[in-house]
């Protein structure tokens, strides 16, 4: 969860600054991050509020794409944390862009490695068996990494993982035993980790 302190300066407004756009967010970090990162180094506060709400937005955006929707909040909780616990060491001279996304994609990968480990019937309760198509959608870079593996591992993974079936409901439809089917989302999702973790960062 958020911590406290994070909250409070996410939802504090900053002092003679615009509020952060609603706009949908570009695919990269935008350029006015790095001054405001190191405006919150030199203590400026004000610039890391205004920062790490821009943040959470773009965040959101990012893992969106990538992730079923119940774990998108969690995700970008657990990032903001991250990045206030790294502070210190983004150096000025160089684009936040790249050190902000190294750290949302191993906190994507985390996620993944947390599917495989979440008990297979126990889904977060927005993602429903009749709102397939928003879940696909919302998760349109997990979706085509799907192509990477073999078919019933995409399937499985794809059913349960974020189109919101049970097991045993993937196993009548897949053709396969439930056992297999776990076993299909367990090797697919350890497959996917493997594959983030070696590529540069999926847009």
């Amino acid at each position: 969860m958020r911590s406290d302190f994070l909250s409070r300066l996410i939802s504090k407004p900053a002092p003679s600054t615009a509020p952060a756009s609603r706009e949908r967010p570009s695919r990269t970090a935008p350029d006015g991050w790095s001054s405001l990162m190191a405006a919150a180094q030199d203590g400026h506060g004000g610039a890391y509020r205004r920062l790490l709400g821009e943040m959470s937005w773009w965040l959101k955006h990012y893992f969106q794409r990538r992730l079923p929707p119940g774990d998108v909040d969690d995700a970008v909780q657990e990032t903001l944390l991250a990045v206030h616990r790294r502070r210190h060491t983004y150096d000025p001279q160089y684009p936040l862009g790249p050190w902000l996304a190294a750290i949302a994609k191993n906190k994507w990968v985390d996620q993944l490695r947390s599917l495989a480990r979440r008990p297979m019937d126990e889904l977060p309760d927005e993602i429903a068996v009749d709102d397939h198509e928003a879940s696909v959608v919302s998760s349109s870079v997990l979706a085509s990494l799907l192509d990477e593996l073999r078919p019933a591992q995409a399937q499985a993974i794809l059913l349960v993982k974020v189109q919101g079936y049970s097991v045993d409901e993937a196993s009548g439809q897949i053709g396969l035993s439930p056992s297999a089917v776990k076993m299909n989302i367990h090797r697919g999702l350890a497959r996917l980790t493997a594959i983030i973790e070696k590529t540069p960062d999926v847009e």
